[in-house]
């Protein structure tokens, strides 16, 4: 019998806060983390996409000391503050060795690395030398080295990797997670995902493919998901880390319980290479594989929270895919976005949302979708406009779709006792 998968730990680095507790109080308020683009310059691009959900006042430290700090690029340091954060938060004491190393584990997803420290270095290289490069670039800049980090500073000796699958990753990361744990590879698990690339590259390239938002009133309102005036996805950063546990361990320990995974799916859409296909097929199958995972039925679902990125596109597959897998009772279903108020932190997202998800099971409050003023027509189910809402919250599902078309599905439900 595979074993069960509790949370017990959440911690977050976003554009609402630098912690897991602030982020949720943003969320619960429907407040938007988005506004000006300070953090580089686009010279040369169309400014009304110097928008972004930046992370603000950000210090690594007392988690990492000066030194440490610029030998990491940002994303591995967003993952090493919310590893410290979600740790504590699971009654382990920070970003310290854990009690059973041989017997935990890291998986933390990017879709993106060290874009920042490619970028400086390459710059560097060619104005001053190749001989000029660092012996610490490469560590600072590979994606599986956010989960090294955390595996060094934790001992933790169980599966150490990083999955990359674009805006997927970190439900990736997690999904996987889950399954070492069921299947014995491990009795605790630090997953999830980080992204820091605000780069004037990687928003030149966001540009080309036309995924930004381009058309709002000001700031906050430019991610307007399910919205007919939305324009596009609004470029964000941070990550988020969940500590996962065997249930027994979790019970033994006397940790907080936020609630159980119980199924993951995935697939892919075999499509195009930024584009969903319109009809939402492979986002449908990942959610049916999910619930089979799960071993339930659509009807006992009861909150999704989408990927919902503001794109006109992705909405409407994504609601398409949602009245296909739940038919009828998809009219029944709470669904919303928290990339209204967050943003868009690629591979970093998903691992933010999942935690979200275990906080609004935990404290029976659905996230709102902010900026929702005239719904599109076709995207016609219940997304929670403007307000939380209280409700209890039995099982919810949590989505997450990447680039190359990779579609993800964390379940999870109310933990029981």
């Amino acid at each position: 019998m595979a074993r069960r998968v509790v949370i017990t730990g959440v911690g977050m680095v976003t554009a609402l806060g630098n912690t897991a507790a602030a982020t949720w109080d943003g969320v619960k308020a429907g407040r938007s983390g988005v506004g000006p683009l300070t953090k580089c310059e686009l010279p040369g691009i169309a400014p009304e996409i110097s928008i972004a959900a930046e992370v603000k006042n950000f210090s690594p430290e007392p988690v990492l000391n000066h030194k440490d700090a610029r030998r990491m690029d940002w994303f591995i340091q967003y993952a090493l503050v919310a590893a410290d954060d979600a740790m504590r938060n699971a009654g382990l004491g920070g970003l310290q060795p854990v009690p059973n190393p041989q017997e935990t584990g890291t998986i933390i997803g990017s879709g993106m690395g060290g874009l920042i420290s490619i970028m400086e270095t390459s710059d560097m290289a060619r104005d001053k030398g190749l001989n000029r490069v660092s012996p610490f670039f490469i560590p600072a800049s590979i994606i599986n080295l956010a989960s090294g980090q955390i595996a060094i500073r934790t001992g933790a000796q169980g599966p150490s990797y990083a999955p990359v699958s674009a805006c997927a990753s970190s439900n990736h990361a997690i999904g996987e997670a889950f399954h070492a744990i069921q299947r014995g590879d491990a009795v605790m698990m630090l997953a999830g995902g980080t992204e820091a690339c605000l780069t004037p590259i990687s928003y030149a390239g966001f540009a080309a493919a036309r995924a930004l938002a381009t058309t709002y009133d000001s700031p906050e309102t430019a991610s307007r998901p399910f919205d007919v005036k939305r324009s596009g996805f609004v470029h964000g950063e941070g990550g988020g880390v969940l500590v996962l546990e065997e249930l027994e361990s979790a019970r033994e320990r006397g940790a907080p319980i936020l609630a159980e995974i119980i199924g993951f799916g995935m697939s892919a859409d075999a499509f195009h290479i930024t584009a969903p296909p319109e009809n939402g097929e492979g986002a449908a199958l990942a959610m049916k594989r999910g619930l089979r995972s799960a071993g339930i039925v659509p009807e006992e679902v009861t909150y999704v929270n989408a990927h919902g990125t503001s794109t006109p596109v992705g909405d409407l597959a994504e609601t398409r895919a949602l009245k296909s897998v739940f038919g009828d009772h998809a009219q029944k279903l709470a669904v919303s976005s928290t990339k209204s108020m967050i943003g868009h932190a690629l591979g970093g997202s998903a691992s933010i949302e999942a935690g979200v998800c275990a906080f609004a099971i935990h404290e029976g409050i659905i996230p709102p979708t902010i900026n929702l003023t005239d719904p599109d027509p076709e995207c016609d189910l219940d997304y929670v406009p403007h307000t939380a809402r209280q409700a209890a919250l039995d099982v919810v599902i949590s989505n997450s779709f990447g680039f190359g078309g990779a579609n993800t599905t964390l379940v999870m439900r109310r933990f029981d006792g």
